[in-house]
């Protein structure tokens, strides 16, 4: 007989946009799901209906789907086990929750808001930790329905067990042990009629042979509960893996006074999915050997949630700088084409349309992408990189050349060099400098930074040797851009 197959689920409620912590809990879950020939679920826990909504969703969606986390059963997939939204699985809940009512392990709760308050701040007093005192688990079953006939608002509690540990191995911190002394009864159903998280989630991870639950570390204290109530519904629990927070630099969660947290911030600011995937899976797991840049598939191949680290990890937005680096470097330069247009699009809008479909832009913007990539973070930042080729500032280049002591003569002798040249390339470019140099006698930094700063208007940048050709490439390609020779004549032209 073949053994079960590993089924693993992402379950983010839709009430804001994917937090980076939850993209890394989605990855690991994808990672092992992926490297053990499993199968990953995505399930929408939107049971909170005052903030849950399908926007939401379908940015959670988006963003996972950017990232490159696919999963295999879902809301729009369809699967054995549907529906994969918890507002559509009420009914479902309901039968659970009388099963529970009628075998005595869950009871009608008529405490209101205010005198569980007061039992809360009581307990606080008296320094022991908050906990429902089961003042309604004594009343009669007929008691329960009578009120409730009559209109009183209940919720139903689950009996938790007294004077009962309740262990359980977790893959990533080993055994845990909590006593049934610190947990108060449940609510399993709000008054409202809506499930809680700790019931849903016992429902939905059973019915849909769930076998592996990687969450974070705030679930913890919710696990000895839902083991419970798996227990009394004769239901077998997954293995669990709780995974540590991320953290910020000043060893904080994560939040938005830390910068960008959110997947949909890491995107506009320029990141490449394969670099956040990454980087996130090295928050907590190492792939062995010393090597940090590995592709999602060989992550897959080598992650073992066993190894993952029960450490806090910090997020460390100069490690991630560097990995985007490196894969800008390595990125297919028509994608990174793609990736770059609209960064130019909104910094260089005059000189558009930047369009996909325009050869024009594309080729300029490929001409100009070696001068940047390796020397940017981000791909928000390529065009301040090369924001000279584009847009020639002839008051600072004049300027600029004028502060230099030989710079008015460097550049009358370079503009004669290539007046008959054409469109500078790499090599023609070093053969007009070489003639300047013979004519002026001048040479090294005296020779080569009138020229940078005559044709650029900047007082450093990329090297020439990329930066002129590219220069001349592009105004070849676009109005108004003018040439290497056409801004060296008009620093030279007499003022009118």
């Amino acid at each position: 007989m073949s053994a079960r197959p590993m089924r693993l689920r992402f379950a983010p409620s839709p009430t804001g946009l994917l937090h980076v912590g939850n993209a890394r809990t989605a990855l690991f879950n994808w990672l092992l799901a992926r490297g053990q020939g499993g199968i990953l679920i995505l399930r929408i826990e939107d049971t909170d209906t005052e903030r849950s909504t399908r926007a939401s969703e379908d940015g959670i969606c988006a963003d996972l789907k950017w990232l490159g986390l696919n999963w295999d059963e879902g809301p729009n997939e369809g699967g054995p086990f549907p529906p994969y939204r918890q507002s559509e699985r009420l009914p479902l809940y309901a039968s659970y929750a009388r099963t529970l009512l009628d075998t005595g392990h869950a009871y009608w709760c008529f405490c209101s808001a205010e005198q569980l308050e007061q039992e809360r701040a009581a307990a606080l007093a008296a320094g022991a930790p908050p906990k429902y005192s089961g003042r309604c688990r004594g009343l009669s079953r007929e008691v329960a329905e009578a009120r409730r006939a009559e209109g009183e608002p209940a919720a139903i509690r689950f009996v938790v067990p007294a004077d009962r540990e309740v262990t359980f191995p977790d893959l990533v911190r080993g055994p845990v042990t909590f006593h049934t002394s610190v947990i108060g009864d449940p609510v399993i159903v709000r008054s409202d009629g809506g499930p809680a998280y700790n019931f849903a989630v016992v429902v939905d991870d059973a019915l849909m042979e769930v076998t592996h639950v990687i969450r974070g570390e705030d679930h913890i204290s919710n696990t000895p509960r839902q083991l419970l109530i798996y227990e009394a519904l004769g239901l077998t629990p997954p293995t669990f893996a709780h995974l540590s927070l991320v953290l910020g630099p000043d060893h904080a969660p994560l939040s938005k006074r830390h910068g960008a947290t959110s997947v949909q911030e890491f995107r506009a600011r320029g990141y490449l999915p394969e670099a956040l995937v990454n980087y996130l899976a090295l928050l907590g797991w190492s792939p062995g050997d010393g090597e940090e840049l590995l592709s999602a598939d060989e992550m897959a191949r080598r992650f073992d949630v066993v190894r993952v680290s029960h450490s806090s990890a910090v997020f460390d937005t100069e490690k991630l700088a560097w990995i985007n680096r490196h894969y800008m470097k390595v990125c297919e330069s028509e994608r990174l084409v793609d990736l770059a247009m609209p960064w130019f699009a909104s910094t260089l809008p005059n000189l558009g349309p930047w369009t996909l479909s325009d050869p024009g832009p594309r080729v300029a913007v490929g001409s100009v992408l070696p001068l940047a990539v390796g020397a940017v973070d981000r791909l928000e930042e390529i065009p301040d990189r090369v924001k000279f080729v584009f847009e020639w500032n002839q008051a600072e280049a004049s300027r600029l050349v004028a502060a230099e002591a030989d710079g008015p003569k460097v550049v009358a002798a370079f503009a004669d060099a290539i007046a008959e040249a054409g469109p500078l390339t790499k090599d023609s470019f070093r053969a007009a400098a070489t003639k300047a140099r013979e004519v002026t006698g001048i040479k090294g930094k005296a020779l080569f930074h009138p020229i940078r700063v005559a044709l650029t208007g900047m007082d450093s940048g990329p090297e020439l040797d990329l930066a002129i050709p590219a220069i001349d490439v592009v105004a070849g390609l676009m109005d108004g851009v003018p040439s290497c020779v056409a801004r060296v004549c008009r620093l030279l032209a007499p003022a009118p």
